[in-house]
């Protein structure tokens, strides 16, 4: 499975967004990926965000601070993320059914230190920021104007080789 990961970042500057937030329980009937696009983020209250707004309409990777996608465990969450292209989150830390679930959907969930996800912060104050992510190298470059900031993460053999062959599934077809 081909995907990109990095692209423009937006910020969540929060601790303890929930999967309610990510998609709100109200379109959990929706039977399609397809289907949870437009409501994205809808139910999140943060001062300057915009759920419908550009920056998230173009984002590729979503910065934020500790436990994300606490509250109810559901794919739906990660789902409305990967169908609007955003197929990375890093944060200080996440609920640990969300993580999973990013990881068996082929998706990048970069758990760094609060201080890495401050210089992350602190870097949107040059302008848009651009995420680089080299998986291989497990390497996370962000630049912002003329400012660069490196960062290596941490990723088990196992949650590599899920986002490698694009999650679970195509994980077990490849080998079992």
């Amino acid at each position: 499975m081909n995907r990109t990961f990095g692209g423009p970042a937006i910020y969540l500057d929060r601790s303890d967004i929930n999967t309610d937030e990510i998609i709100p329980a109200r379109y959990l009937t929706e039977v399609t990926k397809d289907a949870l696009k437009p409501y994205l983020l809808e139910d999140l209250t943060l001062e300057g965000f915009d759920p419908q707004g550009e920056p998230l309409q173009q984002a590729g990777v979503i910065i934020t601070r500790k436990n994300f996608g606490c509250g109810s465990s559901r794919e739906h969450a990660p789902w409305a993320l990967e169908v609007n292209g955003i197929y990375t989150v890093i944060a200080e830390g996440y609920a640990r059914i969300f993580r999973q679930n990013m990881f068996n959907c082929g998706m990048l969930a970069i758990e760094m230190p609060a201080s890495d996800i401050d210089r992350l912060f602190a870097l949107q104050q040059q302008g848009g920021v651009e995420i680089s992510i080299d998986l291989v190298a497990q390497k996370l470059t962000a630049k912002a104007g003329e400012k660069e900031e490196n960062f290596q993460f941490p990723l088990t053999p196992f949650d590599k080789a899920l986002v490698e062959a694009g999650g679970w599934v195509e994980f077990a077809d490849a080998r079992y």
